[in-house]
C-alpha cells in the first residue's frame, strides 16, 4: 500500500481523534470537525476506502483497516511528540506549537524524526495532556460537568484551536493543575489553586478534561459524545471567544 497523501493523513488524524474521543466516525463528524461541505468530505473518504484505510460499516460509521489504525495512529504520535519537542526541547510556549506541529510534521526526515524522539525522553503527553503512547488516555470528567468542593486535576484540552490554547493560557489553566472546584454556573466555572483563581467561561470547560474527586454523576442532559460535537472539535476551525 502507497503512503498515504498529506490530505489523506489530516483525515486519518482528525479520525482517529474522533475515535479516541469516543465520537463515531461519520461522514458528517468529520465534515463538523474539520469545517468542511459534507460532498468534499464524501470524496475523500471515498478515497480513504478504495486506498484501504477505511472500510464503511451498514450504518454507515467507517471502521479503520488495519493498515488506516496503523498509519493512523503513526500521524497522531508523530504530531504530539514534535508539540513536546517544540515546547520542552526550544522552550516554545505550549499554547503555540499545535499549529507550529501541523506545518513541521509532514516534512519530517526520518533521521530529524528519532532525534526528536531521543530529545523528548520518556515525556508521554503533548504540551496539551494527549497521550503520545496509544492506549495509556485516562477518560477523566469534563470540567463543565463537575461539581462544586470537588478537587480537579486538569488532564489535557480536547480542543487545541491556537486561539482557544491562548485563551486558556491566560486563565491559567494548563494540564496537571491541581485544585478544587470554586463555582461553577451557566456563565462561568472558577477553579481555585495554589496560584489563584482560575476563571474560563462555560463553553470552554466543555472543552477540558480533568479527573475531579468526587467524580460528577452521570449528566441528565445529552451524552458526553453528543455534547462533544456540539462545541469546536479541531484546530482547523476559527473560534471566536469572549473574555469572562
Amino acid at each position: 500500500m502507497a503512503d498515504a497523501t498529506v490530505a489523506e493523513q489530516e483525515y486519518l488524524e482528525i479520525m482517529f481523534w474522533l475515535e479516541e474521543a469516543g465520537l463515531q466516525m461519520t461522514g458528517a463528524n468529520i465534515a463538523r470537525a474539520m469545517q468542511l461541505s459534507p460532498p468534499t468530505v464524501h470524496e475523500m473518504v471515498g478515497r480513504l476506502i478504495d486506498d484501504g484505510y477505511v472500510e464503511r460499516n451498514p450504518n454507515k460509521s467507517l471502521t479503520f483497516t488495519e493498515s488506516g489504525r496503523e498509519h493512523a495512529s503513526y500521524i497522531v504520535r508523530r504530531h504530539r511528540m514534535i508539540e513536546r519537542f517544540l515546547t520542552d526541547v526550544l522552550g516554545i510556549p505550549w499554547d503555540e506549537v499545535h499549529e507550529e506541529a501541523e506545518r513541521i510534521e509532514h516534512a519530517m526526515s526520518p533521521v530529524l524524526e528519532e532525534r526528536m524522539r531521543a530529545a523528548i525522553g520518556d515525556a508521554t503527553t503533548c504540551p496539551h495532556g494527549h497521550p503520545i503512547i496509544e492506549g495509556i488516555r485516562e477518560p477523566g470528567s469534563l470540567l463543565a460537568d463537575v461539581e462544586v468542593g470537588a478537587s480537579v486535576v486538569v488532564l489535557r484540552f480536547e480542543n487545541e484551536a491556537e486561539e482557544l490554547l491562548h485563551y486558556l493560557k491566560a486563565a491559567g489553566l494548563e494540564p496537571g493543575l491541581e485544585g478544587t472546584l470554586e463555582s461553577s454556573d451557566s456563565d462561568k466555572v472558577i477553579i481555585a489553586s495554589a496560584d489563584g483563581k482560575h476563571e474560563v467561561s462555560r463553553s470552554v470547560a466543555e472543552t477540558v478534561s480533568v479527573r475531579a474527586d468526587p467524580p460528577p454523576p452521570p449528566p441528565r442532559r445529552e451524552p458526553r459524545a453528543a455534547r462533544s460535537l456540539q462545541r469546536p472539535l479541531r484546530p482547523l476551525i476559527e473560534i471566536r471567544l469572549s473574555r469572562p
